[in-house]
């Protein structure tokens, strides 16, 4: 198969060495991609808002798959764009009526309302009813979860420690716009209290495969202190969640998210990201997702032996109940190295040394590009992660901890404490 991915990051990357790895695969492009992704396929240079571009980029390499990696162009539209302007071709994506599960946050909690899923009390107002909306805000316990409908490209979830505050970011959400066209609707949420982690499945519209369970770290600081990143760190599985949390999720989260879409109508064939909080052995959904997390991916697929070009194949053609998942059972972590300065103000361009002395990690980019004598620089706030497996938490730890500490470039910061918390979860 001729396969085009969309994305840049290490998600994308995750992808790639994946996709390059199987017999399946002909030619792999990238759209944009990075330095890392060079080295699994073909760099291109797309705009991935603009869909007719895609098409003719399909149309001219005859591409038979294409694998959205990012939330954008599936909540705008692109797997129906693609499937209505090229009979035939693969996209192994929801229909943007599917990715509104990412793409409104109130179409979501409605969702899971509708269908008896697990999830915190919530209403959601407008700036037309912004004073019912403070009254409510008077109905809950501190703190406050408030968030915009809409993609804020990660940033549109506010935790407000006093009643003031709440009050305060909402008038600032829904009449000044904090959040542009996003907040013009803003959910508020009751806040659960509990442990977070993620569940991931592969869905054709009818069948599902259950993907490993990860934690993702998100706070820049040790400790999840300091601002909210993308990302600076994952594990997986997570060691709280055990059988019989796994097997509540699968029938409380999974099986009705699946069944709801069928009888709801809604076309989804792909990737499902469920946010969780683990109340005290209770699971209930944060949100969805219609893509993969990132750095989830990357402990996910160091995971997952499966060709996925065979997985992506059979999720777009309604086969995914013909393969077993194989999964091994190894710890896998990620460790992000990022730039100084990072979620904030940073700078690029820095020269990326050691990489050839890294080797028992797999090396995952996103914020990375070359120069004309192939050299690597950093291109990015998140630069490049560093994955490993191990037979045990620690083991696998100390082997991303080992490839951060060794990589070197001008102002990288990474957090030491990536999985330390779980630790006390493990006999």
């Amino acid at each position: 198969m001729r396969i085009l991915i969309l994305g840049n990051g290490a998600r994308e990357h995750v992808f790639a060495w994946r996709i390059s790895q199987s017999a399946g695969c002909e030619k792999l492009f990238i759209a944009n991609g990075n330095a890392g992704t060079a080295s699994c396929g073909e760099n291109i240079s797309l705009d991935l808002k603009d869909f007719n571009s895609i098409v003719e980029f399909c149309v001219e390499n005859e591409i038979d798959m294409v694998l959205p990696g990012n939330e954008d162009p599936l909540v705008m539209g692109i797997t129906d764009y693609l499937e209505k302007a090229i009979p035939g071709i693969l996209v192994a994506g929801p229909s943007q009526k599917g990715a509104q599960l990412e793409g409104s946050k109130d179409f979501a909690k409605e969702f899971m309302l509708k269908h008896n899923i697990p999830t915190a009390r919530f209403s959601t107002f407008t700036a037309k009813t912004l004073s019912r909306g403070l009254q409510f805000l008077e109905t809950l316990q501190a703190p406050y979860v408030l968030k915009a409908d809409g993609l804020a490209a990660g940033k549109g979830v506010l935790i407000c420690a006093t009643l003031e505050e709440a009050k305060n970011s909402l008038s600032e959400m829904l009449e000044n716009k904090k959040f542009g066209e996003a907040s013009q609707k803003v959910v508020i949420e009751e806040f659960l209290h509990g442990i977070e982690l993620s569940c991931f499945v592969l869905t054709d519209g009818t069948n599902y495969m259950i993907l490993p369970e990860a934690k993702d770290y998100k706070r820049i600081g040790e400790n999840d202190t300091g601002l909210n990143t993308g990302g600076m760190g994952a594990v997986s599985p997570v060691p709280f969640a055990d059988t019989k949390f796994l097997r509540k999720v699968e029938e409380e989260v999974i099986i009705p998210t699946i069944k709801g879409l069928k009888s709801d109508r809604i076309p989804y064939k792909g990737f499902i990201f469920f946010g969780l909080m683990n109340c005290n052995g209770e699971p209930s959904v944060i949100e969805y997702n219609c893509r993969m997390g990132d750095p989830e991916t990357e402990v996910v697929f160091a995971r997952v032996n499966n060709d996925l070009v065979e997985l992506l194949k059979a999720t777009c053609t309604k086969k995914l109940h013909t393969i077993t998942p194989n999964v091994s059972p190894n710890y896998a972590t990620t460790i992000f190295t990022v730039s100084g300065g990072y979620p904030e103000e940073y700078k690029v361009d820095k020269a990326i040394e050691n990489l050839e002395k890294i080797t028992d990690c797999l090396v995952f980019h996103a914020g990375t590009k070359t120069n004309e004598t192939g050299k690597i620089y950093t291109s990015g706030g998140r630069v490049i992660a560093f994955t490993a497996l191990g037979n045990t938490l620690p083991e696998a730890l100390a082997k991303s901890n080992a490839a951060a500490e060794t990589v070197s470039f001008d102002g990288k910061y990474f957090r030491k404490d990536i999985g330390k918390d779980l630790l006390k979860y493990i006999d």
